[in-house]
């Protein structure tokens, strides 16, 4: 087995002190940077990632680290864990509960192991790639999730955090969105979440970073989903951003046949 209980417990504990501190600073009105790319930024972000590095090199400092604030350490690892403190900063600032931390933990460059964690609803999904995911409440309650049938588009939800994300790939976006039954926006990490928990079916986006879907592909395995890149093929650390995430694999099949055209 690439991960074991220890494995998950310790990604938990990542998850624990990353949501302490965003959750300390949300609707606080915290002072917002721009990054070179011109994304948003604040002191919640880069304290948080702070948090979770220390605790891997305190415990697990033989481990690989990149994090979307303080790039990359030691990736040459065989066990590589993957952070985003704050998946969705514009829905943070902005006052909105979706955001959420990402904790994964890829194993010879395959995603085995990740953590949604959306501590302002009190939200959190835990899988592992051939285990069972599990989605925990705020009042500790806990309960295996499981993806939803869904063969074809015209019965699907689709989310995406915006098509503002897909530019050049607009048409093969609109390919898909005109075809399903109920498209949604925003959402950000937590739409990946309902996807696992059978309450949506596809989440597709594009311009990811890795520590925008390494965390997911376990979720989403875990409750007998799937998540690929546009063409189908797995997602590694070395995958180009554009992702198919789906609860059942005939619409996966039929969304990456539209985005293909």
């Amino acid at each position: 087995m690439a991960v074991d209980a220890d494995d998950i417990a310790f990604a938990g504990r990542l998850a624990d002190a990353a949501a302490a501190i965003v959750l300390r600073y949300f609707r606080t009105g915290v002072a917002v940077d721009d990054k070179a790319d011109s994304s948003p930024v604040t002191v919640a972000d880069r304290a948080a990632e702070e948090a979770m590095r220390n605790l891997i090199a305190k415990e697990r400092p033989q481990d690989g680290i990149i994090g979307e604030e303080y790039g990359r350490e030691r990736t040459d690892a065989a066990r590589v864990w993957v952070l985003d403190p704050i998946d969705g900063t514009k829905s943070f600032i902005s006052g909105r509960p979706m955001f959420g931390t990402l904790v994964g933990l890829a194993v010879d460059g395959m995603p085995q192991l990740g953590v949604i964690d959306c501590a302002a609803v009190g939200e959190r999904w835990t899988g592992t790639v051939g285990g069972q995911t599990v989605h925990r409440l705020r009042d500790g309650t806990a309960r295996p999730v499981h993806t939803r049938s869904c063969a074809t588009l015209d019965k699907a939800t689709l989310y995406c955090s915006s098509p503002l994300m897909f530019k050049e790939h607009f048409p093969a976006f609109e390919r898909v969105r005109t075809q399903v039954k109920l498209p949604m926006y925003g959402g950000d990490c937590y739409a990946y979440g309902l996807v696992a928990s059978g309450y949506a079916d596809l989440d597709i986006e594009a311009g990811l970073g890795i520590y925008d879907y390494v965390a997911v592909v376990p979720v989403l395995a875990g409750a007998g989903g799937l998540m690929t890149d546009w063409r189908g093929n797995k997602l590694t650390l070395e995958s180009d951003g554009r992702v198919v995430a789906a609860g059942d694999a005939r619409v996966h099949a039929a969304a990456i046949a539209a985005l293909a055209g």
